[in-house]
């Protein structure tokens, strides 16, 4: 479980990014995060993994408060903690299979990842976590030859490679096309079901969200001002979440740059 207790963040030029969260995430759901561009909704999930620091209150995961971790606690924690960018952050040179089996450098010595030395298990999960998401036939090529839903859906089987307990998704679809975007909450959701990994994600797409989520949570400012069942939610919801009438734009597609 995933717990944030009374959770506040003030960045060095006096932003508030978090305002005084409280809140449960159980194991195995899968909660979607929704709000406006600067809502808060990248720092609440980038500080799960620590690549934001609250700055007060205390953050649990499986009964840990992780904001008194130092950094061999960290290595831990992000082993647990699977991160998916918006950007893919893979490296664009490397193969495929150099891209995901890289999930495995959480738990192999430093000369080990140097010389890119991994066992024949780890690559063989590698290679299964490509055909879960339907891309093993690209495992040779570089990274930088594939397309923007290819290169998620790598992204994707890194983390699946990982065998993390929780999944992080920070706008995974934002840069792609709608197809490709349902193509992409799909494997999230499969894998959340089958694996039962927790997984957060944020999005500006009000019809995935209500298409894919278990829970919403809304913010507005740095503050939670809606958590319910996605059945529950309604256009009127996502009004009262961002303070405005909802235009047409929004409930189809836009982006946010947060």
């Amino acid at each position: 479980m995933i717990e944030f207790k009374n959770v506040s963040l003030v960045y060095p030029n006096g932003t508030q990014g978090l305002k005084n969260i409280n809140l449960k995430i159980n194991d195995g759901e899968f909660v979607v995060v929704v709000g406006l561009s600067g809502a808060g909704k990248s720092t609440l999930i980038r500080s799960m993994n620590r690549l934001v620091t609250p700055t007060d209150g205390e953050l649990f995961i499986d009964d840990e408060n992780i904001l008194a971790y130092n950094s061999r606690n960290l290595r831990k924690l992000r082993t647990e903690v699977g991160m998916i960018f918006q950007n893919y952050n893979l490296v664009k040179r490397s193969t495929v299979m150099k891209n995901v089996i890289s999930g495995r450098l959480g738990y192999t010595g430093t000369l080990k990842s140097l010389l890119g030395i991994f066992s024949k298990e780890e690559l063989s999960l590698a290679y299964q976590s490509l055909e879960r998401v339907n891309i093993a036939e690209k495992v040779y090529q570089r990274a930088d030859q594939l397309s923007g839903g290819q290169q998620q859906r790598v992204a994707i089987a890194r983390v699946l490679t990982q065998q993390p307990k929780v999944v992080l998704a920070d706008e995974p679809v934002a840069s792609l096309d709608p197809p490709t975007s349902h193509q992409v909450m799909t494997y999230l959701r499969k894998i959340n079901k089958e694996d039962n990994i927790t997984t957060v994600v944020n999005l500006h797409f009000i019809d995935m969200a209500m298409e894919y989520a278990d829970r919403i949570i809304g913010m507005r400012a740095g503050e939670v001002v809606f958590d319910g069942p996605a059945s529950e939610v309604s256009e009127s919801t996502f009004e009262e979440i961002y303070g405005r009438k909802i235009r047409e734009d929004d409930l189809v597609g836009g982006q946010d740059d947060e």
